[in-house]
Order: C-alpha cells, then structure tokens, then sequence
C-alpha cells in the first residue's frame, strides 16, 4: 500500500545556539480598530523556544503535498512537532505507516484506528494489524507564508 508518492516530509531540528533576535510587540496587534500597541515597545523573541514546550524532543517538519489543506495545512508549511506529547482522537500527527511518513489527523473508532487525510481527493487510511504504524509526534503549530 503507497500512502502518497506525493506527498514527502522534511525534517528539522531547531537551532537553539542561534543568535538571532527578531523584535517582538508582546501587547500584540488589534484585529479590530487600531491600538497605539504601547508606543512600539519592543522586546526580542526566539521561536525555537517560544514555540517548542519540549526543545528535546520537539522537529520542524517541511510538508510537501495538499493532503491535510482542510486543517490549514498546505504544500511548503513548516510544522512544529513535538514527540514527547501522547497521541490522542482527533490530533494531527506524523505517522511511520509501512515505511513512508505522512501528515494525517488520528481517529479512534472502536477497535480500529484511521488516519483521516482534510482534504476530499484522498482516501482515509485504515490501519489494521497487517500495518506497521508508528505515531511519530504530534503537530503543535504551523508555520505558513502568507
């Protein structure tokens, strides 16, 4: 069974030896009607630790493929996966199915297990005890170009 010839994933570690500070406005922005946002105060942020809870065990991941576009996941968005968090119904995971990875939400039913592309052109993929499925990590944040 081929999951998606199409559809590969890179993986990254975070660099937390970096130097780079990016400003940052920690009041954030009015999606509303303008704010002052506190005369621009500026602070500096590093992603790699705001957003990983676990830097141990926490990946970027570059998608490539549209399997997942219905969870606002699209081709080229950077995903932040942390490995340390349980699988659980209903999470977007990474999964080792039969020697490929793929990007598929977790659905628990009684007694079986599917991995549930967002996106109508792709089938669900049951799991069954024939497969060799290894829930990788759980995506926490995606990261996309606007």
């Amino acid at each position: 069974m081929s999951i998606n010839k199409n559809q590969k994933l890179s993986f990254y570690k975070p660099d937390y030896e970096s130097e780079l500070r990016i400003p940052f406005i920690p009041d954030g922005v009015s999606a509303g009607f303008p704010s002052p946002a506190a005369d621009f105060m500026e602070n500096n942020i590093d992603l790699n630790k705001e957003l990983s809870e676990n830097p141990l065990a926490t990946f970027y991941i570059k998608v490539k493929g549209n399997s997942m576009i219905d969870a606002g996941i699209e081709d080229k968005d950077v995903l932040i996966v942390d490995r340390s968090i349980e699988p659980q119904d209903n999470k977007i995971a990474i999964c080792y199915i039969d020697g490929e990875f793929t990007v598929k939400r977790i659905k628990l039913e009684k007694d079986c297990l599917y991995l549930m592309p967002e996106n109508s052109n792709y089938s669900p993929i049951k799991v069954t005890e024939e497969n060799q499925l290894i829930i990788w990590g759980i995506v926490t944040y995606v990261i996309k170009k606007m």
